[in-house]
């Protein structure tokens, strides 16, 4: 069963050969190094009590000819790490200690790729990643983030029972990159205060800030100095609209060296639902494609994550193809 078989990490060019096909096509505007991030740990067990499947999701879009596509120069390949049932020593947040050193091993080799001058194109897994890749922005110079996620993903301690139940970075990462939640993935080594100020983090996406129970998730989010931007507000006003908005937000900042996250679930249900999460309205992939390409093409992103695309809830893989089309298109700008 792969299901108990680590993936072993490893790097490789992609010969000639691989890239013959792509002549003709155009070419981004940095080179591309894909790395993948095959991880679970970050979610909580799914409805038949066993771990998600995101942790599938890199080789399955590999498969699909992600790297020929985004004509990436190299591929890293992490080692898939142990999910946890069980409460972890010391933390109550879902598999945390081994989350935390698997950021660590990420951090280091995202780092690589933007030493080489890469843009790293982080494949998860689900949205703990990002804390691991904002935290190699972070040693390289980089700061800020681009959110585009269909929730804030800003549950911390103080909005909910830690008593009552252990907490999942995937639900925390926003809490989590803005310094709010347990130290083990809220503070690291050599970075003074969070991975990224509130003023310097832009959430995108999140469908449930308009609905009158909104304030039975985390309306806290709403009292800070994050920059939000809904998705009916997104889709009121336009993507290209959204982009200009948020590229003049990060040149107000003076960031010129962001993070993006995109966790897949900003997309419609209808549009595709192998996430943990599926919910409406969300963006078609046309105007997913046409934000992150606007995004990318202002050169203030320094590398993005992709997260939560599950394939064991694709199992005729009716998703994989748009989703490496999608993030083609968006990285040839």
């Amino acid at each position: 069963m792969l299901m108990n078989t680590p993936l072993t990490r490893r790097t490789f060019s992609l010969g000639s050969a691989c890239l013959a096909g792509l002549a003709q096509a155009k070419k981004s505007p940095r080179a591309v190094g894909v790395v993948t991030a095959p991880s679970s740990l970050g979610l909580r067990p799914n409805e038949k009590g066993k771990e998600p499947g995101t942790w599938r999701a890199p080789e399955v879009l590999l498969a699909t000819g992600l790297a020929e596509a985004v004509s990436a120069r190299s591929v890293v390949k992490l080692t898939r790490q142990h999910y946890d049932f069980a409460e972890q020593s010391g933390t109550r947040i879902r598999n945390g200690n081994t989350l935390r050193a698997f950021l660590l091993e990420l951090a280091t080799t995202v780092q690589a790729e933007l030493a080489a001058g890469r843009f790293p194109l982080v494949l998860g897994g689900d949205c703990g990643v990002m804390l691991g890749c904002l935290y190699a922005l972070r040693r390289t110079g980089g700061r800020g983030l681009v959110h585009v996620d269909g929730h804030s993903d800003f549950f911390h301690p103080g909005n909910y029972d830690t008593r009552s139940r252990l907490g999942t970075a995937a639900g925390m990462d926003l809490a989590l990159a803005t310094g709010r939640g347990e130290a083990l993935l809220a503070q690291w080594p050599g970075v003074e205060g969070p991975l990224v100020a509130d003023e310097d983090a832009i959430q995108a996406g999140e469908r449930e800030a308009e609905q009158p129970d909104y304030a039975q998730g985390y309306p806290d989010v709403m009292k800070t100095a994050i920059t939000r931007l809904t998705i009916q507000q997104i889709l009121r006003e336009g993507v290209s609209r959204t982009a200009e908005r948020i590229v003049q937000r990060l040149s107000e900042r003076k960031l010129d060296r962001a993070w993006m996250h995109v966790d897949l679930d900003v997309l419609d249900a209808r549009v595709m639902n192998a996430v943990d999460s599926p919910g409406s309205p969300g963006f078609d992939f046309a105007q997913l494609r046409s934000l992150l390409r606007a995004l990318i093409a202002s050169e203030r992103i320094a590398g993005m994550t992709v997260c939560i695309y599950d394939p064991d809830l694709d199992e005729a893989r009716r998703f994989a193809t748009p989703i490496v089309q999608c993030l083609a298109g968006a990285l040839r700008a």
